[in-house]
């Protein structure tokens, strides 16, 4: 699967005499491209309203930026996903550095553990989740302030005086 974005998908229906001003929809969706994101787009609008794409306009397509994507937050994720005994709602938590990158590895992970599908899962709500709001223990055992990583196999390296080369680099002496 390619990296996801976020975009900010704005549409409305087609303006008709009936109804001159038609209500604006905006959806945050993460997909890998605009196009993708269009489609999804389309998807969800069909599922919220009587519009589809034949009847509609799309007014703008934004890409979402992290302000601080250097810094590692907790996210909270909200979903539905379709499985073959029905439809599930769940909630999962994630240890990222940006919300496109929480997504992605839901989505990695909801594949993994489930065999959900990117079409069988729906993401509702992505939200930061503060250090003391954080529910799961897998989170909140790296959250600890003086987490330490022990070395598991400190491998003796040989220095470069006593490694010897099986090939030598001199030019071959013909005299």
């Amino acid at each position: 699967m390619s990296r996801l974005h976020e975009y900010q998908v704005i549409g409305r229906k087609i303006p008709t005499e009936r109804d001159p001003v038609p209500k604006l929809y905006r959806m945050r969706l993460f997909a890998p491209n605009e196009v993708v994101a269009k489609s999804r787009y389309w998807y969800f609008l069909k599922k919220v309203d009587k519009v589809k794409k034949a009847a509609g306009e799309i007014v703008a397509v934004n890409e979402i930026f992290e302000k601080h994507p250097k810094s590692v937050k907790n996210f909270g994720i909200w979903l539905r996903y379709d499985s073959r005994s029905g439809t599930h709602n769940m909630y999962k938590e994630y240890r990222e550095l940006t919300r496109s990158d929480a997504v992605a590895a839901c989505y990695q992970d909801m594949a993994a553990r489930h065999r959900a599908r990117f079409t069988n899962i729906h993401i509702i709500k992505v939200a930061t989740v503060k250090t003391a709001d954080v529910r799961r223990p897998y989170i909140t055992q790296v959250i600890q302030p003086k987490l330490k990583f022990p070395i598991a196999h400190n491998r003796q390296r040989i220095s470069n005086k006593t490694y010897r080369s099986t090939f030598i680099a001199n030019r071959p002496s013909t005299i």
